[in-house]
């Protein structure tokens, strides 16, 4: 071990702060930090043994113990800090300074995360863009978002969160935003701040070297603090402010109809330009945004005129807004049991975020009743009593049926509020409980009916059981994704291919059936190389859910070659019609595209055989345009010992055509052969890059790879009813489940339309329940199916039922009705609803 002077230098490609996110142990340094529940020093000797060579560590944490372990790492390079965090973010700021791209900055009270995700769908089209993953806004959170950033990106877009005075500045100088957008202020974390004024002038502090700034200026505190102070701190800063009410910058107005909202923009005066605006005064933008609430409204405009600053036109963003979706975090409309619907919105529990959704609330109408599920509102900083005066008089003022509240607070000031009767005296509106338990086991829970029910809390109120108890029940079987799970068997494939082998990730068919766009972005997180899809329409999806990595397309078509264009796919080229078709497409358009050669070495399904290479070579030396990125082929049976021979007959042949077309175009693409099963059996075949398919989702070529990786996915159903049965009596369709016993019958909810393929019919398929094996009886159903649970303790209806997971695996299955793990993944039905998750 050897201790390094500051500054801290390092080529690591990734910072790391928590040791369960290791990637690249060899590309990663590690920061320790010393927190309160949390101290990373802990891991440095677990960290240096997987391969980590970089830290960065507390002078006040280097105990004599910690100095003692560091002085057994003979090949480690330590920083000592004063704080880790700081550290962390001056090493972020460095890497930001050597980009010179735009940057935009996220900031205000409510909407970060939802401007930032909807702005990167948005922005997709034109831009490689780099953003903040998931709601990583702090002061950890920022300095591993700009870290992302690569020469690849062409716009970056990375939110920031303060909840304390000072914290911004550091933030600032980690993202250094030319474009600034202030969504709004709202009273969270008011505590740690003197009045709202305060909170937005450090909120402020973001663009203070910012070229541009967006915000909506009805925000009166925040309009004054921009005209009467940071116009002058940032003069050169261009301010481009709307409002529905003010008679200056951009005016703004909307129209709301059932399903959409009718946005319309104008500058105010006629006889005016504005600077870098495409429209000038007295032009009306009408825009259709395909979202009714105040909410989603205000956060589309912060982006649509982001996107007229980036010289969008009005005919671009209207078909860009299209594409919008709400994001899943907040203001939720599930439908409910008894005739209702929910919203969930125990997000967060501040006062602004109180009136959006109230307002929500009111614009709903698929049910006339209005109910408001309310818990106390913590951290708010406003004196008690003046806090719910207001809050009474908000929900007296929305006009609501009946509101709940829980909690000890809010109970305790239950006099203050009242509803109006309608239709003469309304009777039982008012309702207090001091728990969330004390709720549930009312019985006013199972007598809300026929209500649009807007729930809100803070998370300590525990109210995912009060939505658990609302909500419909659509379909009782989930697949569980476990993203852990699959960061674990990256990292081992990576360790095994070396760092100076590349990784391209197949994320064809929606991800083997685990998600496309969640575990694309996962990939895309941990810096793999490249993604591969099956058709184009895959690839597009996860451009407009803002993948930016390089996307393969292996089976494109001639009516896919604007949208692989369009959205920067690089085509797979397998044959002649297939070159000539797009060559004629490109040199049509003036344009230039990347392609992948595939060569056919043995599969004969797709690729260019060895005899069609001078057709092949004619085109590529006559067309410029055409640029071959990579070179590869398909190994027919790396997974099988028997096939060895043939195998590397495979990898000669491939070397011996990779080389003709290289020494033919005049430069040497990248070449890929090894597929998951040829990463584990030929080392040899690894090459420039390597194609990741089914090993990252748990299933490995050898019984030594196979004890390496994590299970993935966990197939789960639940038991919908149990019967008894006497003997000799017949289960299901066609009286094929006979029985030779009285049994314990369960029906559960999952059938063929879901995946679980009728080969498992008449005991041949097996499930788990309360980690008992119970054998399928008779003929699996199209959306059900029975088992024997006679052996199984205690069991009741509704107990979780595992189809396959951790102890019940989908090789196994295969082998059950003699096919491959493949299959078994791929043929859970995307009705089957995807929940993701991390440890």
């Amino acid at each position: 071990m050897k201790f390094q002077t500051a500054p801290i230098s390092t080529h690591a490609q990734y910072l790391l702060n928590d040791s369960r996110q290791l990637s690249s142990p060899s590309s990663s340094i590690f920061f320790a930090i010393k927190g309160l529940h949390h101290d990373g020093h802990q891991y440095l000797d677990d960290l240096y043994r997987k391969g980590v060579r970089e830290f960065v560590v507390e002078k006040s944490a280097c105990t004599t113990g910690i100095m003692r372990e560091l002085s057994h790492m003979p090949e480690a390079k330590v920083w000592q800090v004063e704080n880790s965090i700081l550290t962390m973010q001056e090493v972020a700021a460095q890497h930001r300074s050597q980009f010179a791209i735009p940057v935009i900055g996220v900031t205000g009270s409510n909407g970060k995360t939802v401007v930032k995700e909807w702005l990167s769908q948005l922005l997709a089209n034109r831009f490689q863009i780099v953003k903040s993953p998931k709601s990583y806004n702090s002061q950890i959170g920022v300095p591993l978002s700009v870290w992302q950033m690569n020469k690849a990106h062409t716009l970056a877009i990375f939110e920031a969160g303060i909840s304390r005075p000072e914290e911004m500045e550091a933030l600032q100088k980690v993202i250094q935003p030319t474009i600034g957008i202030f969504t709004n202020i709202g009273t969270a974390h008011n505590e740690f701040f003197a009045e709202t004024s305060q909170k937005i002038r450090e909120k402020m502090k973001l663009f203070q070297q910012a070229k541009t700034l967006i915000y909506c200026s009805d925000y009166v505190e925040i309009d004054e603090i921009v005209k009467k102070e940071f116009i002058f701190e940032n003069p050169s800063c261009k301010i481009l402010s709307w409002s529905r009410v003010l008679p200056f910058g951009i005016r703004v107005d909307w129209e709301v109809g059932l399903q959409n909202t009718l946005v319309t923009l104008q500058l105010d005066d006629p006889d005016t330009e504005k600077e870098d605006l495409p429209f000038q005064g007295g032009h009306a933008m009408k825009l259709d945004v395909p979202f009714t609430d105040e909410a989603s409204i205000e956060n589309a405009i912060h982006c649509i005129v982001s996107m007229i600053h980036l010289g969008y036109n009005e005919l671009e963003i209207q078909a860009r807004l299209q594409i919008l979706r709400p994001i899943s975090m907040r203001l939720e409309m599930k439908q409910g049991v008894r005739g209702n619907y929910l919203i969930d919105d125990t997000y967060n529990n501040d006062l602004a975020g109180l009136t959006i959704a109230l307002n929500f609330l009111n614009q709903q109408k698929q049910r006339e009743a209005k109910v408001l599920i309310l818990s106390d509102l913590l951290e708010t900083g406003v004196i008690e009593s003046e806090l719910y005066k207001h809050i009474a008089h908000l929900v007296k003022a929305k006009h609501l049926d009946m509101v709940i509240g829980i909690g000890e607070i809010i109970t305790r000031n239950c006099g203050l509020f009242s509803i109006p009767s309608k239709n003469g005296v309304h009777e039982g509106a008012l309702h207090f409980f001091r728990t969330t338990q004390d709720f549930l086991e009312s019985r006013l829970i199972k007598e809300i009916k026929d209500s649009v029910i807007l729930v809100k809390g803070a998370r300590k109120f525990g109210f995912e059981q009060v939505v658990s108890k609302l909500v419909k029940k659509t379909h009782g079987t989930i697949l569980e994704i476990n993203l852990d799970a699959i960061t674990h068997n990256l990292n081992y494939y990576r360790d095994k291919i070396g760092q100076q082998t590349k990784i391209m990730v197949m994320v064809k068919a929606f991800a083997y059936g685990a998600g496309s766009t969640e575990v694309a972005n996962l990939l895309q997180f941990h810096g793999v190389d490249y993604l591969t899809v099956a058709y184009a329409d895959e690839g597009v999806a996860l451009r407009q859910n803002g993948v930016y990595l390089p996307i393969m397309v292996m089976n494109p078509s001639p009516n896919d070659f604007e949208q692989i264009v369009q959205y920067n796919l690089e085509p797979e080229i397998y044959s002649k019609r297939i070159l000539r078709e797009f060559s004629e497409f490109i040199d049509e358009h003036h344009l230039t595209a990347k392609i992948h050669i595939k060569l056919d070495t043995g599969m004969h399904r797709l690729g260019f055989e060895k005899h069609e290479l001078p057709a092949l070579l004619e085109v590529l030396t006559c067309n410029p345009n055409l640029w071959v990125s990579t070179i590869f082929s398909h190994l027919v049976g790396a997974d099988g010992a028997e096939h060895d021979d043939f195998t590397r007959n495979q990898a000669a042949l491939y070397t011996e055509m990779a080389n003709e077309i290289s020494e033919a175009i005049g430069y040497f693409p990248s070449r890929h052969l090894a597929n998951s099963a040829g990463i584990a059996r030929f080392p040899e075949a690894r090459l420039d890059m390597v194609r990741l398919g089914i090993g990252l989702y748990g299933v490995a070529a050898t019984p030594e790879d196979q004890a390496q990786l994590q299970t993935v996915g966990t197939l789960k159903t639940v038991i919908s009813q149990i019967k008894t049965v006497e003997a000799h009596e017949t289960v299901g369709y066609s009286r094929k489940g006979i029985l030779n016993r009285k049994t314990k019958t369960a029906t559960i909810a999952i059938g063929y339309a879901d995946g679980f393929d009728r080969g498992f019919s008449r005991g041949n398929g097996e499930v788990l329940v309360h980690g008992i094996r119970c054998k399928v009886i008779g003929n699996i159903c199209m959306d059900m199916c029975m088992i024997d649970v006679t052996d199984v303790p205690n069991v009741q209806e509704g107990d979780d039922v595992i189809i396959f997971g951790k102890d019940l695996s989908i090789i196994e299955l295969a082998q059950k009705i003699d096919t491959i793990p493949y299959e078994i993944l791929t043929n859970v039905s995307e009705r089957v609803k995807r929940v993701f998750f991390q440890v």
